[in-house]
């Protein structure tokens, strides 16, 4: 067995459900099939610190039994980025066709220059947030005492609500 972890998805340029789609099926392809998978809906977001220019975003939130190392799985989520077509060079917060994060892995707590576990951002986005909460509401991350449920609930973000785009995709 090895440890839970989420992982976010966005996409803004292009067919936004289809790059999402092919990010989930090859990140699923990366566990044995039987294992537990949880996908949450997939919701439209207004970009957060993006250029005026920049489409909305489609974002949800995967979570996979992964057995390996965060490293492991930072360099097969860049691979799959890769794969479906984002820049190897790019500006931050510009649009592209996909994006994966590691939120959270197990119980590791880890910060350094290439991975943030937990992911620094996540309790201020509500596009991470909402999608997370729709499959794990109770989770608490390590090194925090709150569920997830309460940090959606008393989020201070000036994000607009979120639009449910699918709920089975």
């Amino acid at each position: 067995m090895g440890n839970r972890v989420g992982i976010a998805l966005g996409s803004n340029l292009g067919n936004r459900l289809t790059h999402m789609s092919e990010a989930r099926n090859l990140l699923r392809g990366l566990v044995e099939e039987d294992t537990l998978y949880l996908q949450a809906p997939v919701y439209q977001s207004e970009p957060v610190n993006c250029n005026d220019r920049s489409p909305d975003f489609f974002n949800t939130v995967i979570e996979i039994d992964y057995i390996g190392e965060p490293y492991d799985l930072l360099m097969q989520t860049q691979g799959i980025e890769f794969h479906l077509g984002r820049e190897s060079v790019y500006e931050t917060n510009a649009p592209r066709i996909i994006d994966l994060d590691i939120l959270y892995f197990g119980d590791i707590l880890m910060t350094d220059e290439i991975l943030h576990i937990p992911h620094l951002r996540m309790l201020s986005r509500r596009f991470v947030l909402q999608p997370l909460n729709d499959i794990r509401p109770n989770l608490i991350l390590p090194g925090d005492q709150v569920a997830i449920s309460k940090h959606l609930r008393h989020l201070d973000s000036n994000e607009p609500p979120l639009t449910l785009v699918q709920t089975t995709w």
